[in-house]
C-alpha cells in the first residue's frame, strides 16, 4: 500500500508538470488582497503569544466537543458516567488555570 501511495504521488506530481503552463505572467505572480496594491514586507514576524492564543482555543475546544455524545448518553452512563465527566472536567479546569497563572493568556 505505502508503494501505491508513494508511486501514485510521484506520477501525479510529474503528469502535472508535463501537462502544466511553464511560463506565468508577472501580474499572476503578485498578491492580491481585495484589489489593492501589496504594501510592505510579505513575510511579518509575528508574536508567539498568537501562536499560543489559537492552539489554546483548539485545546479546550476540541476537548469541549467531547461534552456533547456525553451528554446525549448521560442517562445511560448513569452515575460512572457522571463521575468520569467530572474528572474530565476537573482536569480541563486545572489546565486553564495553570495557563492563565503563568500569563499566557495576559494580552499586551
Amino acid at each position: 500500500m505505502l508503494v501505491l501511495v508513494i508511486l501514485f504521488a510521484v506520477c501525479t506530481i510529474m503528469i502535472s508538470n508535463f501537462i502544466g503552463k511553464k511560463t506565468y505572467e508577472k501580474g499572476k505572480l503578485k498578491s492580491y488582497e481585495c484589489g489593492v496594491e501589496p504594501t510592505g514586507e510579505p513575510h511579518v514576524r509575528f508574536d508567539v503569544k498568537f501562536y499560543l492564543i489559537a492552539i489554546f482555543f483548539l485545546l479546550f475546544d476540541i476537548e469541549a466537543v467531547f461534552l456533547f455524545p456525553w451528554a446525549v448518553i448521560f442517562i445511560k452512563l448513569g452515575f460512572f458516567g457522571f463521575i468520569e465527566m467530572f474528572l474530565f472536567i476537573v482536569i480541563l479546569v486545572m489546565g486553564l488555570l495553570y495557563v492563565w497563572l503563568k500569563g499566557a493568556l495576559k494580552w499586551e
